[in-house]
């Protein structure tokens, strides 16, 4: 039995369904959900959510103190499966909107006119605690920012192959490590007087954001779902440009620091490029090849988009009502002070 003493401790449940696989995480015989368990839970609700998260998990950096081997056990991936077809249903239900490919990306490529989402918050009006939580709850990916895309890179071939790994080259640093965007994340982090352990807000972080991250992992670990991870992908990389645009300049109105602003002033220049290769190469080149997973790449977009959003009025709900949107309070104080601390509801 090998163990990771290096990876995060294991959270705290939310739920009967998460409390079940962190007990068999830590080796207590406690049985897993089973298919009814799955079918009660709430497929964007804490419990389901921090249980899927739990699960994947495993498949990046692990557990502090969890066997290795437990990324490949059988029942605890049988338990995964039963809460994945539950999130998925989920999505299929509530996030496909009746649009054909162009439509899609086409949507992705305008941006509104008076837009009301997260970015333009922060860049009109947002305070340094709000960038502190917003940088706690996104650490969940950021500091593993694009290894979930990675998985899909085996599943693809000639130019939708070639496209994906240039983009994933640039977001692995081109090759540097200080340039490694999950480096430049740690060091916004660092800015933000945050902690910059892997995994270190996970309790924090509400069950919204941690959906947007499960779908990842979701999307790159079942090859037959590399259409809608290519849908996802581009996503993210044709709307980060204006989005970090934003956010660089809600960086520097609030003093936040150097390396918060470089975090998004590099993600500007990276992904006016990327959503170049994203669209013709990656997408042309899957569709080229494989005409038959058009639908699931519309579906990987509408997906990230509905998943997005909800967790942007999540956001937005709390920080509008000056309460806090994290479930557990950022330790210390903020080294520049703009605007009251919230208040928690949690």
């Amino acid at each position: 039995m090998t163990t990771d003493q290096r990876g995060p401790a294991l959270p705290d449940d939310r739920g009967e369904v998460s409390a079940a696989v962190l007990a068999h995480l830590r080796g207590e015989g406690t049985p897993l959900p089973d298919a009814r368990a799955a079918a009660g839970a709430d497929p964007y609700g804490e419990d389901l959510q921090l249980a899927l998260y739990v699960c994947y998990e495993p498949h990046y950096r692990g557990f502090a103190g969890v066997d290795d081997a437990v990324e490949w056990d059988p029942a605890l991936l049988a338990a995964r499966a039963l809460l994945e077809a539950r999130f998925l249903d989920a999505l299929r239900r509530d996030a496909a909107r009746d649009h054909d490919m162009d439509e899609a990306v086409g949507d992705l490529l305008v941006e509104p006119v008076h837009g009301t989402g997260v970015s333009h918050h922060l860049q009109e009006e947002g305070r340094l605690w709000q960038l502190r939580e917003y940088a706690a709850q996104r650490s969940l990916y950021h500091l593993k920012e694009a290894d979930p895309h990675a998985w899909v890179l085996p599943r693809l071939w000639g130019r939708a192959k070639a496209g994906m790994a240039a983009v994933e080259f640039d977001e692995f640093g081109g090759g540097r490590a200080e340039r490694v965007h999950a480096r430049l994340f740690a060091d916004l982090m660092a800015d933000l007087g945050l902690d910059t352990a892997y995994g270190r807000y996970l309790n924090a972080a509400s069950a919204p954001m941690l959906a947007t991250v499960n779908l990842m992992s979701l999307l790159g670990l079942h090859r037959s779902l590399r259409g809608a991870l290519v849908g996802h992908f581009a996503t993210l990389e044709i709307t980060s440009s204006p989005a970090s645009r934003r956010l660089a300049l809600a960086m520097r109105r609030a003093d936040a620091g150097p390396a918060a602003e470089l975090f998004y002033t590099e993600h500007v220049e990276a992904d006016a490029v990327h959503e170049q290769v994203v669209r013709h190469e990656v997408i042309g080149g899957l569709l080229e090849q494989e005409p038959h997973l058009a639908p699931d790449v519309v579906f990987g977009i509408d997906a990230t988009v509905f998943l997005e959003d909800r967790f942007g009025e999540d956001l937005l709900g709390h920080w509008r009502a000056g309460r806090s949107s994290l479930r557990t309070p950022l330790d210390g104080p903020a080294t520049v002070s703009v605007g009251p601390e919230p208040e928690s509801d949690r």
